[in-house]
């Protein structure tokens, strides 16, 4: 699928109702329905919503190989062997994609990349992570995370149900990041040069994604 194509099926989920607000110098993208304009054209300000779960991990996407010397070991990826440029995805409850966070290059934690991203999360809510963002908080927000495995020790038979349990639960945001890799666009090389370029191309199929969902709804997180 090309970068044309992508643009013009965005373009009809918008007309269509969707909505996905483009990518500022500071934040990523904010897509979401709560931010929607009612179909009579009048501006709606945001629901209402009751605190539930929330779920947000990393997503690297592989580039073309850098020219520059410093940018080729700045975006060089020891995970993925290769070099990328990285967003962390925050999903609400209904899987659907709620924040995309600035683009950063691959090498950067994803820890770094929340600590610099203002979650627009209601108080009392709970966010599902990763050890990959280990002693990352929010304030008034419930952090869920399994338990690492101690130096020299073990955990106990509790502890590894308790880290099975959330993985099976924290799995849901690996099926959404699949579902935004469907377009080639993303999956694929991107050899995109032009400033912004790479950042729109992420912000539509994110859009592309919760327009999906909204025709065909995934099991919530539980």
């Amino acid at each position: 699928m090309d970068s044309y194509l992508i643009a013009r099926l965005a373009n009809d989920a918008q007309q269509a109702g969707g909505c996905a607000s483009a990518l500022d110098g500071a934040i990523g993208a904010a897509i979401g329905p709560a931010h929607c304009a009612d179909r009579t054209g009048g501006a709606r300000g945001p629901e209402p919503r009751q605190p539930s779960p929330f779920c947000h991990d990393g997503t690297e996407r592989r580039i073309q190989r850098p020219k520059d010397a410093a940018q080729q070991k700045s975006h060089y990826s020891g995970k993925k062997k290769c070099h990328t440029v990285k967003n962390v995805v925050l999903v609400d409850k209904q899987l659907t994609i709620a924040f995309l966070s600035q683009t950063h290059p691959g090498t950067v934690h994803d820890k770094r990349i929340a600590d610099a991203t203002p979650y627009p999360l209601p108080p009392g809510s709970h966010l599902l992570q990763d050890l990959g963002f280990l002693a990352f908080t929010l304030e008034g927000v419930i952090i869920e995370m399994p338990t690492k495995k101690p130096r020299g020790g073990e955990l106990t038979p509790l502890e590894k149900e308790a880290n099975h349990a959330l993985a099976q639960r924290r799995v849901a945001i690996e099926h959404v990041n699949s579902s935004i890799k469907r377009c080639r666009i993303l999956k694929d090389v991107c050899r995109l040069l032009r400033s912004g370029a790479r950042d729109q191309v992420m912000e539509i199929c994110c859009a592309l994604h919760n327009f999906r969902l909204r025709l065909d709804p995934w099991l919530p997180i539980s």
